[in-house]
């Protein structure tokens, strides 16, 4: 079993930044992709970014230009940079990690943008 702890969330204002961390534990071999996942109230989950080992990047377009994903692969770790958040941004944020063709998820972190 794989385990994805996320962290880094909270409530912030408009215009503010976040950064959230999700580490991954447990039967690791290698992970071939990381990324984030977000679903607000009534609304399907949706990807944000994804980081492949090789390190690269793929962002949804309402996020791209404003949001960094990142990863260290020595540590199990990937990271998402929030910038210039919106209140459209508001929702459950979800750590995905992809081994051996296998998803993997975290219980997820609250990002609250409001004024």
């Amino acid at each position: 079993q794989v385990q994805l702890v996320e962290s880094g969330g909270g409530l912030v204002q408009p215009g503010g930044s976040l950064r959230l961390s999700c580490a991954a534990s447990g039967s690791i071999s290698s992970l071939n992709a990381m990324g984030w996942y977000r679903q607000a109230p009534g609304q399907q989950r949706e990807l944000v970014a994804q980081i492949t080992s090789d390190g690269s990047a793929h962002y949804a377009g309402a996020v791209k230009g404003r949001f960094t994903i990142s990863r260290d692969n020595a540590k199990n770790t990937v990271y998402l940079q929030l910038n210039s958040l919106k209140s459209e941004d508001t929702a459950v944020y979800y750590c995905n990690a992809i081994m051996s063709y296998i998803h993997y998820w975290g219980l997820g972190t609250q990002v609250t943008v409001s004024s």
